[in-house]
């Protein structure tokens, strides 16, 4: 059984930093992009970066350029998001995905994704 299991969530001050964890098991994920999603009250799911299986490549959603970035250990099993200058519109639930259907770093909508971790909460406060 797949598991993604985030971590690294926490309340930070606008201008903040945080580093989120996601670390994968029951099946070999190195082979497969994975990436990250959020979700603020009220609002939908939205993309917000993905790394390719061999970390080569990544993309990332416009309002994060510059300020995230995604990396991952495939020996380990896990996928980073570090977090810089960190606003108060960043504020949401983090989600770790798995995209069994692709290896490259490419934007996919999230019904497309079938393996998501719980989420971590990212609270930043003005």
């Amino acid at each position: 059984q797949v598991q993604l299991a985030e971590s690294g969530g926490g309340l930070v001050q606008a201008g903040g930093s945080l580093r989120l964890s996601c670390a994968a098991s029951g099946r070999a994920f190195s082979n497969y992009a994975m990436g990250w999603f959020r979700q603020a009250p009220g609002k939908e799911r939205e993309f917000v970066a993905v790394i390719s299986w061999s970390g080569g490549s990544t993309s990332y959603a416009g309002p994060v350029i510059g300020r995230f970035t995604i990396s991952r250990d495939n020996a380990k099993n896990t996928v980073h998001l570090q977090m810089n200058g960190l606003k108060p519109q960043d504020t949401a639930v983090y989600y770790c995905y798995a995209d069994w259907s692709k290896s490259g770093a490419v934007v996919v909508e999230a019904t497309t994704l079938s393996s998501w971790g719980q989420g971590t909460q990212v609270t930043v406060s003005s």
